[in-house]
């Protein structure tokens, strides 16, 4: 009998070690999960600049953007409410979780501008097997400029305008990284192309940079900012950098967007070419973003 459990015991004992062996085996040989980084910024703007994020496959995002006169117009113009209604109309679509195409009219004064555009999430912050160390997104843009009528064309310089002239081109490049749970940020290089300008205080080309981050102060609630510096402005150019401070909500499907800024202008062209507040001036406008994303494609389980 003795004999008998001296044997199971020892079997037993055996099992017992055969089991760790194999587990320490299994999770030896075990790759670590890939750990896509999400929500970098709350949505597909900043302030005034594209962020890095999409929309997701089936999404569809309506955009309302407008913004206010100079604060500094003084009370009889009820600190640029009465004035300066600049508005943006937008909608994007993700074709895919990282592709997506959109499109905008801009209400600009005496501008009117739709821009069309594509997005591509082109490589995705990410840790464990496969680390990546920010999330990095092409942004392509083309715009028209839709001067009403031949005198507007002609005050800026660009006199019986041909459909051609008033073709603009745009390729950003946002760069981002979530360095935690509250703090994200943003760089940005931007190229513009306009065909059609004012050589006297305007280029054709023009090279940009622009800066942006978020810091989460409650679960929906955030402080962003964001300054574009031109790299190579004309040097009889009455316009300025653009720069901005706000906050973002999140409430469901809807993100709003409290800003002060200086650009009145409100696609990538007109933000880096045509600023016109002077910030040692006080000229800050006041305006918003509202998103809402609505689920048109069911979601593939």
């Amino acid at each position: 009998m003795m004999r008998f459990f001296t044997t199971a015991l020892s079997f037993f004992s055996f099992a017992i070690y055969a089991q760790d062996d194999l587990m320490k085996e299994l999770v030896q040989n075990q790759k670590p999960a890939t750990n896509y980084i999400t929500q970098t910024f709350k949505g597909t703007r900043i302030i005034n600049g594209q962020s890095v994020e999409t929309k997701g496959k089936g999404e569809l995002e309506f955009i309302f953007a407008h913004r206010f006169g100079l604060l500094n117009s003084g009370a009889y113009n009820g600190f640029g409410f009465d004035n300066g209604a600049v508005v943006r109309l937008g909608l994007e679509y993700g074709i895919s979780n990282r592709l997506g195409v959109g499109l905008g009219r801009n209400f600009y004064f005496n501008n009117k501008l739709v821009d069309l555009y594509l997005r591509y999430k082109v490589a995705r912050q990410s840790t464990g097997e496969k680390s990546f160390p920010v999330t990095i997104t092409a942004i392509g843009t083309m715009t028209y400029q839709g001067w009403p009528n031949a005198a507007d064309a002609t005050a800026n310089n660009i006199p019986n305008p041909s459909a051609i002239d008033r073709m603009g081109y745009v390729l950003e490049v946002p760069i981002a990284r979530k360095f935690s749970s509250k703090f994200s940020a943003q760089v940005t290089p931007i190229f513009v192309h306009r065909n059609g300008v004012n050589k006297a205080i305007e280029n054709n080309d023009d090279i940009a940079v622009s800066f942006g981050a978020r810091y989460k102060l409650t679960r929906s609630f955030s402080l962003i900012g964001e300054y574009c510096d031109r790299l190579n402005p004309h040097a009889g150019s009455p316009f300025y950098n653009s720069a901005g401070l706000g906050f973002d909500m999140e409430t469901g499907g809807h993100v709003f967007q409290i800003i002060f800024t200086n650009s009145v202008g409100l696609n990538p062209q007109t933000i880096v070419t045509q600023t016109d507040g002077n910030i040692g001036k006080g000229d800050i406008r006041f305006g918003f973003n509202i998103t809402r994303t609505f689920q048109v494609v069911k979601r593939q389980k």
